[in-house]
């Protein structure tokens, strides 16, 4: 069902306390986004469950993901900054933004205690309108990413946040957020090809290696 601009699916989702789209909503039972376990549940199925990484593995991952994102929206002209694919609803410099936002947001919400959708809403600031400006923006997380994984302890991963999808380990959300940020990155790299943009170095697929990530780049 296509919510935009239809009032009573609108209304819908928010009967079912889910905050945006993706869901899918079988009877008064919704689960929001991907999530291959909230969907298995859902439907009544049994899957069997991947192989967790452990954190450190995560961390490391995630990492070289913002890694590779910064050096490959670097390459990013004033002219391809601003550009809307037609089938998304972010410019391609609101999503090289989103992928260092989300993944700040893991160590927000561990502090805090909990995770509003709203951070994922949030557009590039005017001071990052360009792939330079941004990739120097996605050092500064790592910086930070580093430095909170640095001093984290092992019993900081049990602890439990409040996330607008439910509560989640710290362990879970830190794989969430690595195969969130692995997927916008896929998704850049291929509206990069789109537009004639070559990346300095391949994606780091062995960095995806046991996430679970979608097939689809949508």
């Amino acid at each position: 069902m296509n919510v935009e601009g239809n009032p009573a699916a609108l209304d819908e989702l928010e009967r079912l306390g889910v905050p945006a789209v993706p869901a899918v909503a079988v009877g008064d039972r919704a689960v929001h986004g991907w999530n291959p376990e909230g969907l298995a549940r859902l439907l009544g199925v049994t899957v069997s469950a991947a192989p967790r990484l452990p954190p450190e593995a995560l961390a490391s991952r995630l990492d070289l993901i913002l890694k590779s994102t910064a050096r490959l929206l670097g390459r990013v002209g004033p002219d391809a900054i601003d550009w809307t694919p037609p089938e998304r609803d972010r410019t391609l410099g609101d999503l090289g933004y989103h992928v260092f936002r989300l993944s700040l947001a893991f160590a927000d919400a561990v502090d805090l205690g909990g995770l509003p959708h709203a951070w994922f809403e949030e557009k590039a600031p005017p001071e990052l309108h360009d792939g330079g400006a941004l990739a120097r923006y996605g050092s500064l997380v790592r910086a930070r990413l580093a430095g909170w994984f640095d001093g984290a302890a092992p019993e900081e991963y049990a602890r439990i946040v409040q996330t607008y999808y439910g509560p989640q380990s710290a362990h879970d959300l830190l794989e969430r957020t690595t195969w969130h940020a692995a997927q916008h990155l896929r998704q850049l790299a291929a509206l990069a090809e789109r537009l004639g943009i070559t990346p300095l170095e391949p994606l780091p697929t062995d960095a995806f290696r046991d996430l679970p990530l979608p097939v689809s780049l949508c």
